[in-house]
């Protein structure tokens, strides 16, 4: 028997060997295939989608331009109806314009413009629905001047000292043909310009000759749309795309292959030859077909790679290789099953705890209420046994009618301690799933009677403003009341060290109700983290930072939302929005 040849003289010692010639002319045909696919897609997606984007771009173009056009409209008549107001032509020629500016303000409320300004003849705002605008002289203005000059209304264009343009249409105020004054209306188009700003798109509106008047870029107005492009950068993106090419061409370039270009289009408002120009950008073609063509590429990639396994020698290696992989991903997948087990259970515990924090947070609330409550109850106790000792001398008098009278007093003074007490017992209930139909107003009052004895004890001046109707909504009342006393506490605590303590609660309804808390203390530092949990400024062992945190989940159960800001004349304002309950649903309810 002839001996084994050694381990190294059985290994080839020569080069390796090469791919077989079908075999690479396979690879080379697979990668000239990928090459004409994703050459070919590129240009039809990319037209494609430009042609998307430019018609999107026309559809905002015609809002934007039907949006500006009916704000013109809407405020056209306005004059007309004012410059024939029997008041105003009254108050002109008897020179008592002591309700006027009231009027002008509930006009500039009903029909949404910016100002309301009534002129006499010298030019002197006798009327405003700015009252600080009043005595001021307008006398050379041009929508005074052109006003007197004609006998319809007119519309003027006034540059602003802070570079932005007004907007106004005026007309002659007249009595048997006399000219009295002018009524001037100004007209808000500056909102569209923040309506209009994004990252990609930069909006113009330019007057019959050729300036900007409007824009989403500031500095802007009052350039030409050229002169505006050339002299001064736009904003972000239009930046970059005005930096890299001048106007969008049919051709293909660098610019547009970096999404850098830009599509200029113009359409035109039916109003005094004013146009609006749209800048936008192509970085949303860009990024849609640079996906599509990355899909392509990921799938020649995998078929590629596909050819390479089925031509490797190494294919079994390979195949045990997945397999631990797969084992791998076996152990990795029951492992995170068994922690998503646990964190469910955790959230289970954690919603139990929440639960109990928040009936803790009202057994807490009671507590601190206790002394001003007994304070209170102490107070009718009192006046009690004086109406009691009054009774009895009248009725050894003989004077039983004017003994009744006491007698009646005592009663009432029985029916608010039992109203007292009774909201006690109330509040200190937890809360049920089921909601009914409840009266904001109700919830309030219910509030307000909880937390009386600490207003006075704060001395806080408390302002109330509700609708003369029902307000209602679909919830919880004594977690609604939950939530309005936290935010009354919170304001009461908020005031301890300002001179001034008024609480101003304001309920308002329209599509949703809304409940306004508006303090006069120091307002809020951090309105980022206001609402998370354990998050208070109080000092330690006054709170823990779950009162806000329980009540905006409160709300956010109800269907509603809790926020808050800072007021303008300072202190804190937390708002609540919760959806009306449609008359229909509360006959049903009832």
């Amino acid at each position: 028997m002839s001996a084994l040849p050694p381990p190294d003289a059985a290994q080839p010692t020569g080069p390796k060997p090469r791919l077989p010639a079908s075999q690479r002319a396979l690879i080379v045909g697979v990668v000239m295939l990928a090459a004409i696919v994703v050459w070919v897609s590129n240009q039809v997606l990319t037209q494609r989608f430009t042609e998307t984007t430019k018609q999107r771009t026309e559809v905002r173009q015609a809002l934007y331009t039907g949006a500006i056009l009916s704000e013109l409209q809407r405020h056209t008549v306005v004059p007309l109806l004012l410059s024939r107001d029997p008041t105003m032509i009254s108050a002109l020629n008897t020179q008592d314009y002591t309700n006027t500016s009231q009027r002008l303000i509930s006009y500039v409320d009903e029909i949404g413009a910016a100002s309301i300004l009534m002129l006499d003849m010298d030019g002197r705002a006798v009327a405003s629905s700015i009252r600080e605008q009043l005595g001021t002289i307008h006398r050379n203005q041009p929508y005074m001047v052109e006003a007197l000059r004609s006998d319809g209304t007119v519309f003027t264009i006034t540059p602003l000292e802070s570079g932005g343009y007004e907007f106004s249409f005026s007309r002659q105020i007249r009595d048997a043909n006399a000219p009295l004054g002018v009524i001037q209306v100004k007209v808000d188009l500056a909102k569209f310009e923040t309506r209009w700003r994004g990252a990609s798109e930069a909006v113009v509106v330019t007057n019959s000759e050729g300036t900007v008047i409007l824009s989403t870029e500031p500095r802007w107005r009052g350039l030409s749309t050229e002169l505006a492009l050339e002299e001064i950068s736009a904003p972000s993106a239009i930046a970059r795309a005005i930096e890299a090419t001048a106007r969008w061409a049919p051709y293909v370039d660098r610019a547009y292959f970096s999404g850098d270009a830009i599509m200029e289009l113009e359409a035109r408002i039916p109003f005094r030859g004013w146009r609006l120009t749209t800048f936008t950008t192509y970085d949303s073609v860009r990024e849609r077909v640079n996906a599509v063509l990355a899909l392509q590429i990921m799938a020649f990639a995998l078929l590629l790679a596909g050819t390479f396994y089925m031509l490797s020698r190494r294919a079994q290696f390979r195949s045990l290789l997945f397999q631990r992989e797969s084992a791998e991903l076996r152990r990795l997948n029951d492992r995170l099953s068994r922690e998503i087990a646990e964190r469910k259970k955790v959230q289970e515990t954690l919603k139990e705890a929440e639960q109990s924090l928040a009936q803790s947070s009202k057994l807490a609330a009671l507590g601190e209420m206790s002394a001003a409550v007994s304070h209170e109850l102490n107070q009718p106790l009192a006046a009690m046994k004086t109406y009691l000792a009054g009774a009895k001398l009248l009725l050894q008098r003989k004077r039983p009618e004017e003994a009744m009278s006491s007698f009646q007093r005592i009663d009432d003074l029985i029916e608010r301690m039992g109203a007292i007490t009774r909201q006690l017992k109330s509040y200190a209930r937890k809360g049920g799933e089921a909601f009914e139909p409840v009266d904001v107003r109700a919830a309030i009052s219910g509030a307000l009677t909880m937390m009386e004895p600490q207003i006075k004890a704060h001395r806080v001046v408390l302002s109330r403003t509700t609708p003369e109707r029902p307000v209602m909504i679909m919830a919880d009342r004594l977690r609604l009341e939950q939530v309005i006393i936290n935010l009354v506490r919170n304001a009461l605590d908020a005031m301890k060290g300002s001179d001034t303590r008024e609480l101003d609660i304001l309920l308002t309804m329209g599509d949703s109700a809304v409940l306004a808390v508006r303090d006069t203390g120091p307002g809020i530092e951090n309105l980022e983290t206001l609402f998370e949990p354990f998050y208070t400024t109080k000092k330690p062992g006054e709170g823990v930072g779950l009162g806000l945190a329980i009540s905006s989940g409160i709300i956010t159960d109800l269907g509603g939302r809790l926020s808050a800001r800072n007021g303008v004349d300072g202190g804190a304002v937390f708002e609540i929005v919760l959806p009306m309950l449609e008359s229909r649903d509360v006959e049903a309810a009832e």
